[in-house]
């Protein structure tokens, strides 16, 4: 693990290790820009704080690269406020863990795969984790199969590093987000670096996530990133190249998009709606349905076994957990 664990790493040390791989956390997909702020808590410094503005990296970083922090270290007030906004409300971990412990078991066919519940937490079982004999459900398989935490915020679900609600260390052995739990049998059945990297990145590919709010995004994005580094410190006791971080990072910043959840489109309509309505560029809501929104504003995620770029609206229905 990182020493000196903290629950945010700030952004002027990713820009320390490169400023691309900021860069690349930043990128929204859909558009070819920038998440935006998607949220009013930083108007106060300036118009481009704004709502509908984009995150640049020099808003964050130098003066600021302590600006954006989590959930957890944020005012009560702040916290309601979020709540009432946008109905940001934080899962403890061990509720995370039984409701990733039902996919599991619907999944291997049998409870208490990677741990045991107890109460208000749980019970890290440290056997290898053996796979169902049957047809499709391999080591292999698990890794691949894709999960989807809606509105994730801090993607809690997906990765553990600490708890979002009461911002607790959790050691990386004890870890239970989904995404957690495909890396550890990664390192389970893995033993060569080049296969390790090759099948990270398949796990990364597997698990997606969208939320409104470009700061806590933003800060899921890094949390799947430092899980990277985590993992590979715990197994090979070193640090990700420049060139695997950047790799990563494009991954995590197509598979953890910027979404409203209603209309399947980006939060706001930027420019073009702007000329649409006659009016100043604004920050302005979207319409109500995707269709009524230009293409280029359906939110877009790619399917990685095909290379494909999708409208995620195209994939209602489909298996995703």
């Amino acid at each position: 693990m990182l020493e000196d664990f903290e629950q945010d790493i700030i952004e002027e040390r990713i820009a320390t290790m490169d400023l691309s791989v900021l860069d690349i956390l930043l990128k929204d997909r859909t558009t070819g820009k920038n998440i935006v702020w998607g949220t009013t808590d930083y108007a106060l410094l300036g118009k481009d704080y704004e709502a509908c503005r984009e995150i640049l990296p020099s808003l964050i970083t130098g003066e600021f690269s302590k600006l954006i922090q989590p959930r957890i270290t944020k005012t009560f007030g702040q916290r309601v406020q979020r709540t009432k906004n946008r109905a940001e409300v934080f899962t403890p971990t061990w509720i995370c863990n039984e409701q990733n412990n039902i996919v599991d078991e619907a999944w291997f066919g049998r409870k208490n795969i990677f741990n045991i519940p107890v109460k208000y937490g749980w019970k890290t079982l440290h056997e290898k984790v053996v796979f169902p004999d049957k047809k499709d459900h391999t080591w292999r398989d698990y890794v691949d199969s894709k999960r989807l935490e809606v509105a994730c915020g801090e993607a809690p679900y997906l990765v553990s590093r600490y708890d979002a609600v009461s911002g607790k260390e959790i050691d990386l052995q004890a870890r239970i987000g989904l995404l957690d739990r495909k890396l550890r049998v990664i390192n389970e059945n893995v033993d060569g670096e080049v296969e390790w990297i090759e099948w990270a990145e398949r796990a990364f590919q597997s698990v997606y996530g969208y939320e409104y709010q470009g700061d806590s995004l933003l800060l899921a994005r890094k949390n799947l990133l430092l899980s990277f580094i985590d993992y590979m410190f715990f197994k090979f006791a070193r640090k990700p190249s420049i060139l695997e971080l950047q790799r990563i990072a494009t991954i995590i910043s197509w598979n953890l998009w910027q979404m409203d959840g209603l209309t399947n489109c980006v939060p706001y309509c930027g420019e073009l709606l702007a000329e649409r309505k006659g009016k100043a560029s604004d920050c302005l809501e979207i319409p109500t349905h995707p269709m009524d929104m230009p293409i280029h504003m359906r939110c877009k995620i790619t399917d990685w076994r095909t290379g494909e770029v999708l409208e995620f609206s195209s994939l209602e229905g489909d298996v995703l957990i």
